[in-house]
């Protein structure tokens, strides 16, 4: 991520680009722990501070 643009959410300021989590949880019924992890943590080295973690309604 270049510039670390920022977004308000609410009272929160987060990064322009998040990083959709859903795909790392029991709703995608396969993966693994270690890759998403490191997935997560990459995200979090490059300045990204917006996880969703929302499943659908």
């Amino acid at each position: 991520m270049t510039g670390k643009q920022q977004r308000r959410l609410g009272s929160l300021a987060v990064s322009a680009l998040g990083l959709g989590c859903m795909g790392m949880s029991a709703f995608s019924g396969q993966g693994d722990d270690a890759e998403f992890l490191a997935t997560i943590g990459l995200a979090l080295d490059r300045g990204c501070t917006f996880l969703d973690t929302a499943a659908p309604a």
